[in-house]
Formats: C-alpha cells, structure tokens, sequence
C-alpha cells in the first residue's frame, strides 16, 4: 500500500499523539508498506517571538491557510490509490482535501465536540472554541471511513454524522511502549524513594493524567482525603502529570493528608515505567475518556488499577478492574462518592497477598489483549478493506 499520514504539527504541544502517530508509521512500514507523512510546517509560527497568544493563532494560519495549499499541490503528482490516513479525527479540516480519495479518519474522543455543543455541561467552551469545534466537525463529516479506539468512541462519532459511514470499525489501542511488571516491587521502591525523597517503601496510590476536566484529577484528591480521614493507611498518593492547577494546590494545602501528596512532572519514559511498576493500585476515577491509556499501562507494568465503572473504562478494563460510580458533583451526592470510593480504595489495600498476587496476574493477562502487534494487524485490514470498497 501507498500511504500518506496526516499528523499534528510538531510545534504542537502533543503528547499521546505523536505516539499514535508513530504507532501507524513504524507498524506500516514494518509491514513493507510506503507511508509518507504530510504535517504542517511553522512558517507563522516561528514569527510569533514565543507569544503563547500569537503562537495559537499564528499556528492556525500555518495548519488552515498554508498545509491546504502545500496538500493540493502534492495531490496533484499522488498515486491514486493512495491511502490518506488522518492520525486524529481532530485533524478534520483536512478531510475534506483528499473526500474523493481513498481516506480514513482515526477517531480518538469527541468531548471538545461534546462540551461545545452543550453535551458535557461540567466543561464550558467560549465562543472562539465553538466555532473551532464546529470547523473540525464540518471537515471530519466529509469522511467515508472511520475507525474508532473503543465502542464508545465508535457511538460518540455516529452521533455527530449525518449519515451513516462507509466503513466503520473499532481498533482498540496497542502498548506502544515495552511496560512490563516486575518480580519484586521492593528494591524499586527504594530506588524511586531515594530519587524522589519520598519514603515508599510500603508501596504508594498512583494517578497518571493530565489536568484535563474529565480526567478528574480533583476527584483523586478527594477520595484520598477521604481515606485518610475514615482509615489508618499510610501510605502516599502519587500524582504524575503536568504541573497541578491552582485549585488542585490549594486542595492540597488545605487537606489533611497534605504532607502525603505529591505531584511529580516531567517524568521521561523510563521514570513513567518505573511508577506504574512500583505502584500499590492506580486511582483513575476519570468522567471520560476516548479510551484510557493508564489503565492498560498501569495493568501491564502489574499494578491493579481503581476505575469509573463506564465506558470505555470498564470496556478497557474488563473483568480486570476495580469499580466506582461516576462522580456526582451535587453536594450531597458528592459525599457519598467519596465514601463510597475510599471503602473501595481500603478494600483493594487490605486484600490478602494471595489475592492481591491473582489480581495483579488478572491484569496483565487482560493488558496482553491490547498489544501492539495486534493494533497494526487490526488497521492494515481496515486499510485494505478501504483500497477495495470502491
């Protein structure tokens, strides 16, 4: 196959990605096939001196005024049965570029376009972002072909489109780094605690995400406040991530497990890796997501892993996971969820060493379904399946 790959621009702050990028690249070209990628280039962007206002619209001139001249040239001397292949259903405003070519969009989440249209009230868009969010939908509308990271993704998509997709399939993500568990968690905590001057040598609550609403990183810090006030467990929370919001801080300062939390930034891989491997249980009580990276990494590398028990969380998770309600944010019902979340975070602590042993094997095994392997296996069908579909 011949193949293009739409990707973010590198001037970008991205993160998952240029991963899922690289992903279809290497998979692709491991399989023989040709891939080249197109992505914008920083004409505008480099003449905004570093100006965060000016970077965010300087860029939108090099992605949405530039990037269609240099595509409509290059299609001009393409092989017409190329496939162009969108890493990002975000990307959409390219779609529409390449409509009448062969084309597949991969689609990631839709909670942009859902705070924009009013579905996700807890997240509010200005009136630039609506209109932003609006673009994109106009262009990924456009596609013929689609495939979706998980069922609720593959649902969120069809809600959006005016009709019904050529083709449309679910791919769940693969591993795309080397997380594995480890014998003995002991030695490595020792490491990580002599690193970072935190003791966690009895094992430590791990959270992986960024401040994104939806990741609930404030719901994190509430069940462990609560656990620390109806429980007697020691040990610490560990918060690896961008640096904390104000709001999360200033939770912090005020609880009184304060001296027990910590935020750790700018973690390369390695010390990613090392975290979910020394780790007691992962806490991702996330609102929603497109799937959950975390949670896959986090039960390769032998951690068990406290999630919400919706989709796509309990659809990654499987019969692997550890369940708790949605957060509710009524006042009322917020006390609730909290207690109902900490007795469920003792529980998983207090668990036998028999129990936590098969619990953590329970976990790899259901991680190993989401293989790289598999992933590029998975997509090179769509691909083809797409290639003779006309």
């Amino acid at each position: 196959m011949k193949i293009v790959l739409f990707t973010h621009p590198s001037f970008l702050p991205h993160q998952s990605m240029p991963r899922f990028a690289k992903m279809i690249k290497d998979g692709m070209l491991e399989k023989g096939h040709e891939l080249t990628i197109w992505t914008p280039q920083p004409f505008f962007f480099k003449l905004s001196f570093n100006r965060s206002f000016l970077q965010k619209w300087f860029g939108y001139l090099d992605q949405y005024i530039i990037f269609p001249i240099t595509v409509k040239a290059k299609l001009l001397s393409s092989n017409k049965d190329t496939l162009f292949v969108f890493a990002d259903n975000a990307l959409g405003p390219w779609v529409p570029l390449v409509k009448k070519r062969y084309h597949v969009v991969h689609c990631h989440d839709f909670l942009a376009q859902q705070s924009a249209s009013g579905i996700l009230t807890e997240n509010k868009i200005g009136v630039t972002g609506k209109y932003y969010q609006k673009f994109i939908r106009w262009g990924y509308k456009k596609g013929e072909n689609f495939v979706s990271i998980s069922y609720k993704t593959q649902n969120d998509l069809h809600s959006f489109l005016d009709k019904t997709p050529k083709i449309s399939q679910v791919v769940y993500n693969g591993l795309n780094q080397n997380f594995e568990s480890i014998e003995d968690k002991n030695e490595l905590r020792q490491t990580l605690s002599k690193k970072y001057k935190i003791d966690l040598s009895n094992g430590y609550i791990l959270h992986v995400g960024g401040n994104a609403f939806y990741k609930n990183k404030l719901g994190v810090l509430e069940i462990y406040d609560q656990w620390k006030t109806d429980f007697t467990g020691n040990i610490p929370l560990i918060l690896v991530g961008e640096f904390p919001s104000d709001q999360l801080i200033i939770f912090k300062e005020k609880s009184k497990a304060s001296k027990s939390i910590y935020f750790i930034t700018d973690t390369d891989d390695l010390q990613l890796r090392q975290f979910y491997q020394g780790a007691t249980v992962m806490l991702f009580p996330s609102l929603y997501e497109g799937f959950g990276w975390p949670i896959v990494e986090a039960m390769a590398s032998g951690s068990l892993v406290i999630t919400t028990g919706e989709n796509p969380m309990k659809e990654v998770a499987g019969n692997a996971g550890f369940y708790i309600p949605k957060k509710n944010f009524d006042s009322q019902e917020l006390i609730k969820w909290k207690t109902v979340a900490a007795k469920e975070l003792e529980r998983i602590l207090k668990l036998t060493p028999q129990e936590y042993k098969e619990a953590v094997e329970k976990s790899i095994s259901r991680s190993k379904e989401f293989s790289a392997q598999s992933f590029v296996d998975s997509i090179e069908k769509v691909y083809q399946q797409i290639l003779i579909s006309k």
